[in-house]
């Protein structure tokens, strides 16, 4: 019996290919592609497949039209671009693999797009300050409740001020007017120590340090350049170099979130579409909910609950399944269990609450089959018709079309060359905001004061930034196209720069993550 690839949609253009088998293992298992949007699981132990799974996932996505975002933390990812081949050295072992499925191996690329928030792997990846918002940032700079509030402060004066927040000078220029002004703000706002602002500032210094400073600033991401398919109808995969993001877990986890919930707030209400607008992996995932607040772990259950009507599916990578919340977990109709090692007593509850998450199989115990299944096989459970969880089954994964492994460098750099978005991040634009409309106002110190645009005037601190006082730069022109522009209504505010405009976005975000 030869069974189709999924990877063409010529004989089954509504559902992906996952895996089958010969005697023991189930019949064909397939994820029906108007069920891709009611979020998934891969989960197993280290070396027991799930980058074979995720990687077959993405490619069933992308030839049926979809675009896919996921993450590549081991750096093994970016073969996708590049087909496969017999004689690959990695290949080998697929061929036996899919001769026991029975199915017709088809080799082939899949058309990519590299992102890199560092810039040295892929397209530049950049969100401003005031996108990421101040719970986030709070988050990422792991501050105290006292802290956080007057990050808070700083948001809503960056607001009334007209001093907009786009990368990391912006944000440190403004806390130092914050601390200049401590006693005038502390009037209007509450409590406001120059203590507080100063352990943010180191904090802020820190995650500089780390290299965060390149993920702030202009020309910001377009979710457009993520939605993208090629001239055969593809969806485009965009891979996220995050091999070295993961040295810094909470800056890696804070971005995704906050790519998760812009994609949220962009996308409009589709209901149950015949197929998903855009598929997001999000890989480690453990590393969003580790030591999170319990408000945060709220606010994502609840993006994860609604984002299926925006036509998002969301699969959550990770080695334990046990690692996502309950709410969430119960969420994730789409599942391929790899092997869970069973060592100690803990390993062994783990194991017995992921068996009694499936639905059972008379044919095997399932508990017994995720702690026996070898590398490359996996317990699954696909949603069936009417959204009803399949049945538990010993499966089989099919070996992938694309390239198993990196791509090679300079085959990465033709692909990056050829990119659609090619160009359109490369440059840094640096437009008039809070550093530089601060440091005007400590030019002008000696001049009478006279009442700002948001009718208050607070002092002029004589520098904000530990440097000598210059005048102020001419901003620059944005690079970005008015048809994008008008595709989502935050890539428009973002270009306005203005206290309205910055009070949209606020509001926005305040929608999903909670304004303080």
């Amino acid at each position: 019996m030869t069974l189709d690839t999924g990877t063409n949609g010529a004989q089954a253009p509504d559902r992906i290919f996952v895996g089958g088998g010969g005697a023991g293992y189930a019949l064909p298992q397939s994820l029906l592609l108007g069920y891709g949007n009611r979020h998934g699981l891969i989960a197993g132990a280290t070396g027991t497949g799930k980058t074979v799974t995720l990687q077959i996932l993405a490619e069933g996505f992308s030839a049926a039209g979809v675009p896919v975002f996921l993450s590549d933390v081991k750096g093994d990812l970016s073969g996708i671009a590049a087909s496969g081949s017999a004689s690959h050295k990695l290949h080998e072992p697929f061929t036996k693999r899919a001769a026991t499925i029975g199915l017709d191996l088809q080799y082939r690329a899949f058309p990519v797009i590299f992102w890199d928030l560092f810039g040295e792997k892929g397209h530049p990846v950049r969100a401003t300050v005031s996108e990421m918002g101040p719970l986030l940032i709070s988050r990422l700079l792991e501050l105290s409740e006292p802290q956080e509030g007057v990050l808070n402060v700083a948001f809503k004066l960056s607001d009334e001020e007209e001093l907009p927040l786009l990368d990391l000078k912006d944000l440190q220029a403004l806390l130092g007017f914050v601390a200049e002004n401590a006693e005038d703000i502390s009037g209007r706002y509450g409590l406001v120590s120059k203590e507080s602002v100063g352990a943010i500032q180191r904090r802020l210094l820190v995650l500089e340090n780390q290299g965060a400073a390149s993920l702030f600033g202009e020309p910001a991401l377009e979710l457009s350049d993520l939605m993208l398919t090629d001239a055969e109808g593809r969806g485009r995969i965009s891979i996220l170099a995050a091999d070295k993001l993961m040295n810094s877990p909470r800056l890696y986890a804070t971005f995704l979130l906050w790519l998760l919930s812009e994609l949220f707030e962009a996308l409009p209400e589709v209901g149950d579409p015949e197929k998903p607008k855009l598929v997001f992996f999000f890989d480690e995932a453990h590393l969003l909910f580790e030591d999170a607040p319990k408000a945060l772990v709220d606010k994502v259950e609840q993006v994860a609950r609604l984002i299926r009507s925006k036509g998002v599916g969301v699969y959550f990578i990770t080695q334990n399944p046990a690692d996502v919340p309950d709410d969430i977990l119960g969420q994730l109709g789409n599942r391929v269990q790899h092997a869970l090692r069973a060592f100690t007593a803990r390993d062994q509850k783990d194991l017995a609450k992921a068996a009694e998450t499936y639905r059972q199989n008379p044919a095997f115990a399932i508990e017994d089959a995720i702690r026996d299944v070898g590398t490359g096989e996996a317990v699954t459970s696909f949603l069936e018709t009417k959204g009803i969880p399949g049945i538990a089954e010993r499966t089989l994964i099919r070996p992938p079309s694309s390239q198993l492994g990196p791509l090679d460098a300079a085959v990465r750099a033709e692909v990056m060359r050829a990119s659609p978005v090619a160009g359109k991040y490369d440059q840094t634009i640096d437009r008039d905001s809070a550093w530089e409309r601060l440091r005007a106002r400590a030019a002008r110190a000696g001049e009478p004061k006279t009442e700002d645009v948001g009718g208050r005037e607070f002092g002029h601190a004589k520098r904000y930034d530990g440097q000598t006082e210059a005048a102020p730069r001419k901003p620059a022109a944005s690079s970005r196209s008015d048809s994008v522009v008008t595709t989502f209504t935050k890539s428009f505010v973002r270009q306005l720069g203005t206290k309205s405009g910055q009070a949209i976005v606020r509001g926005v975000l305040g929608s999903i993550f909670g304004k303080r």
